[in-house]
């Protein structure tokens, strides 16, 4: 029985994670923390000096540009069960640089923009284009 592993990654300096931590297939660059309990999935692409907490999952096909801070508990997904049924691609989602996002944020395949703030609780479901602070479900420009 495996209780966590992080393995096959590609990282940069000052790589830290805080274990137990599922980790498999993921670059990362220098001065990236990920807390405990977390779970980021194979061809997820994490820029320099992203922060992590705790009890987040990645899923497969994230990138994470530079500077942006994840909080606890939130959680991509890589399908929109369009059609009711599970896809056979995994679609992608990408974060822009200095983005925020609260906790328990759920994102599904989406784009966000750089200096995007994202309320906590908040559900994304469309992309995000405009900088600005973003709350709410679905997630909509507050400010």
């Amino acid at each position: 029985m495996k209780i966590s592993q992080v393995i096959d990654n590609v990282v940069g300096d000052n790589f830290t994670y805080i274990a137990p931590v599922n980790m498999y297939g993921v670059k990362a660059g220098d001065d990236v923390f990920i807390g405990p309990f977390c779970e980021i999935q194979r061809n997820v692409t994490i820029d320099d000096r992203v922060r992590i907490q705790s009890h987040s999952f990645i899923c497969e096909n994230v990138g994470i540009k530079d500077d942006t801070f994840i909080a606890h508990g939130v959680m991509f997904t890589n399908d929109k069960f369009a059609d009711g049924k599970l896809s056979k691609d995994y679609l992608p989602t990408k974060i822009g640089k200095r983005c925020r996002i609260g906790s328990n944020v759920t994102i599904l395949p989406v784009k966000i923009c750089n200096d995007v703030t994202i309320g906590a609780g908040s559900v994304v479901t469309k992309d995000i284009i405009k900088p600005g602070i973003y709350a709410g479900n679905p997630a909509r420009r507050i400010k």
